[in-house]
């Protein structure tokens, strides 16, 4: 399956991935700027992304938890979610997501 990565520059890198591959690591791997600060426990916002709009809506729902620590992230949009969240599946093969320009985790500072 392919994900697309987008930079905040708009820069475009397509990703190979298989299904069930965390979207974090899998941004990492490619060298996106995805810190995951508490390496996917759900306890800070550093790899805040926000997922193309034709994308978001077959992603499963956010969780309360998720949500909470999204409130934490900087430039959140209605489209944002933690990539730690996020397992891939085929209903997502060509899934767009954008890296925001900043970010600021107030958990760490």
């Amino acid at each position: 399956m392919k994900v697309v990565f987008v930079t905040a520059d708009g820069d475009r890198k397509e990703v190979q991935a298989r299904a069930g591959t965390n979207l974090l690591a899998l941004g990492q791997a490619s060298g996106m700027p995805l810190e995951g600060t508490c390496e996917g426990q759900m306890a800070c916002s550093t790899c805040h992304v926000v997922i193309g709009k034709d994308w978001f809506s077959k992603l499963e729902a956010a969780s309360e938890e998720e949500e909470d620590m999204l409130d934490l992230a900087a430039g959140v949009t209605a489209h944002s979610r933690l990539s730690c969240q996020i397992d891939l599946s085929d209903n997502l093969d060509g899934i767009e997501v954008h890296m925001p320009g900043l970010w600021h985790d107030m958990q760490i500072g």
